[in-house]
């Protein structure tokens, strides 16, 4: 797809003009995120813990989020933290990257190394740290939603 972008000093309010033949998914979620007024007010960092220090990820250093034993553990390339927030208002507040595929765990789509069937219908996911996890039935539909597939 051709963009082209013009900056000027004339303009008072920035708008944008889509020409296309017909509108597929990707152009959708363009218009969609060009309207989006909250979108730029949207943090891209999370707060997180490792024992008494407070670190600020950005979005994109982050692989999963899963609860394990009752805790919200965050997982980067080699190391992993811990978030007071629970998984539903993580979930509402990641950027389009994340999809949540368990009942406990949500992913960045672009650490996924490989994506397998696994048993009774669910899916097997492996990052590129090597974390892996099953994505289960009921969350397999917005995944491959996610994934365009």
């Amino acid at each position: 797809m051709k963009v082209e972008l013009f900056l000027s000093k004339d303009i008072k309010e920035a708008y944008s003009q889509i020409h296309t033949d017909k509108i597929t998914d990707n152009i959708q979620k363009a218009i969609e995120l060009l309207e989006d007024d909250e979108y730029s007010d949207k943090p891209s960092l999370l707060a997180v813990s490792n024992g008494q220090d407070i670190s600020l990820l950005d979005y994109g250093d982050i692989y999963m989020i899963r609860v394990e034993n009752k805790q919200v553990i965050v997982y980067t390339q080699k190391d992993d933290y811990t978030t007071k927030k629970p998984l539903y208002q993580l979930e509402d507040i990641l950027d389009s990257s994340f999809v949540r595929i368990s009942k406990t765990t949500i992913i960045n789509i672009h650490k996924i190394n490989r994506v397998a069937p696994s048993f009774r219908g669910m899916m097997f996911v492996e990052l590129k740290n090597d974390l892996k996890d099953t994505i289960s039935r009921k969350y397999l539909p917005t995944f491959k939603e996610s994934l365009d597939i």
